[in-house]
């Protein structure tokens, strides 16, 4: 099994940062996978310690093949950090494994993705690997499922597929259908044409939805683990804009290390119905809350 580089992306929580790189570290295949960590610039005067703090511990970090760590000296932002990022290491390396710093994972998470990445690098219909998945009912599905959107709260992919990305929404607004925004959409979830809709308007800056795009107008799949092996840590109140008035549940995390990667290249209908059962049973003042909150830290991470 080949072992991907990490690239890790980071700011202004050293808690978050801290919590994140343990669960890293204590991962099978940790000590032979290459650690790239990109920290980011403070934009203002209220990032400056956080950032310092982040930077002081970075530098401690071990347990891995080798750590390599990028201090940007300007602020770039999550968007333009990420899309960067991600195209130094996967042009250098031809795959990579995708953090942020409010994501915690299992310890097979970095075997699954790895493994992962090796059985489907020559299955082109296969754009990207995700390690986290929604909390769905899994017992009619296999222990992976592919469809079409993908997820980023820990992820991978390859320089073949990544060298596609195209981040304009403009074009898509004017390419796409009302059928293919619908479908785009998950069937007119409300979640992810939006996102194309603010971004041409400028009101958030992101770039998860674009490479969503990228792999749906390119006719790619997702590939998910049905027991996730990552969560996300941060929509928990410590971002600048997103208050506390709602915090996420932790997740239990998947530490299986076998796993059958071997599905039909198809979409899961059974999946993409069990995820859009998930959105509707939320009530919906809680559902609003949950996609405002997570709209928020997007955007607290891009204007921070």
């Amino acid at each position: 099994m080949e072992h991907a580089p990490i690239a890790l992306f980071v700011y202004n929580r050293p808690t978050h940062t801290r919590e994140t790189i343990e669960a890293l570290k204590n991962n099978l295949g940790a000590a032979e996978s290459d650690l790239v960590i990109f920290s980011d610039a403070p934009k203002n005067s209220d990032a400056v310690a956080g950032v310092i703090a982040v930077r002081d511990y970075i530098k401690s970090v071990d347990g891995f093949r080798s750590v390599k760590i990028i201090e940007r000296d300007q602020n770039w932002g999550l968007a333009r950090s990420i899309i960067h990022g991600v195209t130094e290491v996967v042009r250098q390396h031809g795959r990579l494994i995708v953090l942020e710093d409010d994501i915690v994972t299992s310890s097979a998470f970095l075997t699954f993705m790895n493994l992962a990445l090796d059985f489907y690098q020559d299955k082109q219909k296969v754009w990207h690997i995700s390690g986290w998945n929604y909390p769905i009912k899994t017992e009619k599905l296999n222990d992976v499922f592919l469809w079409r959107v993908m997820n980023c709260w820990g992820w991978a992919t390859w320089a073949d597929r990544w060298k596609k990305f195209d981040k304009n929404p403009v074009r898509l607004i004017n390419e796409f259908s009302e059928a293919q925004q619908y479908h785009f959409d998950l069937d007119g979830s409300g979640i992810f044409w939006t996102q194309i809709i603010e971004n041409a308007e400028k009101k958030i800056d992101t770039w998860a939805i674009f490479w969503y795009a990228t792999i749906y107008q390119n006719h790619g799949l997702c590939l998910n683990p049905s027991l996730t092996y990552a969560d996300n840590i941060g929509i928990d109140g410590s971002g600048t804009h997103s208050g506390n008035s709602y915090s996420i549940e932790r997740r239990k995390l998947n530490h299986a290390i076998e796993v059958n990667l071997d599905v039909k290249i198809q979409e899961s209908s059974y999946a993409v119905e069990e995820i859009r059962v998930y959105y509707k049973s939320k009530e919906r003042p809680v559902l609003a809350r949950f996609i405002n909150r997570l709209s928020r830290v997007i955007l607290k991470k891009n204007i921070l």
